[in-house]
């Protein structure tokens, strides 16, 4: 478990600097035979960043009771 939780800091305070990240898709717009038009939007995917806080005091909380057995 002690692992685990230094994991689980690592990754809130990696969860508090970057707050997310962007995702290319491409979109099928007109499909006419061997025409084809595309688009290609960004879409970007975050997280709140508390819920960085909250993964790092569990994993901080995870280490500390590891350490008490």
């Amino acid at each position: 478990m002690k692992t685990f939780g230094f994991i689980l800091i690592i990754a809130g305070i990696a969860m508090i600097v970057i707050r997310g990240f962007s995702v290319k898709t491409e979109k099928k717009v007109v499909d006419l035979g061997p025409v084809e038009v595309n688009k290609t939007e960004n879409r970007w995917i975050g997280w709140p960043t508390y819920a960085g806080g909250i993964v790092a005091v569990i994993g901080l909380v995870l280490v500390l009771s590891s350490r008490k057995k």
